[in-house]
């Protein structure tokens, strides 16, 4: 699996060949799931049925378990990904951020994918 490196404004990384990639790698998966959290249901013109279901199934829903199974389930459908081993979901109301953080096992190893607030906020 290779995987285009995101830079520390969440841009894909250009201009460095090879290095601008990971390979083969538990951070390639890595990657895959916070890009499959962060595309919003419908937002890909190629493919309107795929994206995670915020609006729909997440944002302002009450039964946590199903917000829970939902994101768990983003996170296990991503290609690499064999196993959540920890998974932890917080919001807090008065900002309204929303982070996930999840340790999973991959084809390569184990790996912690860390996500907060900016794909997940809607003012």
């Amino acid at each position: 699996m290779r995987y285009r490196r995101l830079d520390a404004a969440g841009d894909y990384a250009f201009g460095r060949g090879l290095s601008d990639f990971e390979q083969d790698t538990p951070e390639a998966v890595a990657q895959a799931v916070k890009t499959r959290l962060a595309l919003r249901f419908g937002e890909w013109f190629l493919d309107t049925s795929d994206g995670t279901p915020w609006a729909s199934r997440v944002l302002g829903q009450s039964a946590r378990e199903a917000v829970d199974w939902t994101i768990r389930e983003r996170i296990l459908g991503t290609e690499g990904v064999t196993r959540i081993n920890r998974y932890v979901r917080t919001f807090d109301p008065n900002t309204r951020a929303l982070s996930i953080q999840a340790d999973i096992d991959t084809i390569y190893g184990p790996t912690m994918v860390n996500m907060s607030d900016d794909p997940f906020r809607h003012d």
